[in-house]
């Protein structure tokens, strides 16, 4: 049981302290303490004077057995790179492929079907735009509207049969 006492309790002392103390409230400063000396010029004669460092011998770069090769850590990254790239090259074939897959081809019955109500809707619309043209004057807000509608309709209705004109026809079934 002797061994497990531990030792006896002793205050702690600060060791004595190597900066000077904080000086007195009632201590006054030294004012006016000035040096003539040029800290500058005094630096640049030291380093002209003093000897120059001694270089230790070392063979040329193009002596050693690493010259001319590319870092390992240089090669690390490439590899690293080359690799993402491949990962992204594959995930945009991937989407690639499913985006083909969510596509088929439109039979020439049903290209014909739809270029024909098309074009019923094309007559229909160009009907309503010729009765509003052939108002001398377009002056109210609502039929300047309509017109502007309908050549946007027009011109939409166009380039859709122009789509339809084509050999082959896809249809998107993601949209």
């Amino acid at each position: 049981m002797g061994s497990n006492q531990l030792p006896e309790v002793k205050q702690y002392k600060y060791p004595p302290s190597v900066r000077p103390p904080v000086p007195k409230k009632d201590e006054k400063p030294i004012h006016g303490l000035k040096s003539n000396k040029n800290f500058i010029v005094t630096n640049a004669v030291e380093n002209i004077l003093s000897a120059p460092k001694q270089i230790v011998d070392e063979k040329p770069w193009t002596e050693k057995k690493d010259y001319g090769k590319v870092p390992d850590y240089l090669t690390k990254i490439q590899q690293s790179i080359s690799s993402e790239y491949e990962i992204i090259r594959n995930m945009h074939i991937s989407e690639a492929e499913e985006m083909d897959k969510q596509k088929y081809l439109m039979t020439q019955e049903e290209v014909e079907q739809l270029k024909k109500g098309l074009k019923k809707k094309w007559e229909s619309v160009n009907k309503e735009y010729q009765s509003i043209t052939h108002i001398r004057m377009i002056d109210t807000v609502g039929l300047k509207r309509k017109k502007e509608q309908c050549e946007k309709e027009l011109a939409q209705l166009e380039k859709d049969i122009e789509k339809l004109n084509k050999n082959y026809v896809f249809v998107d079934t993601q949209k």
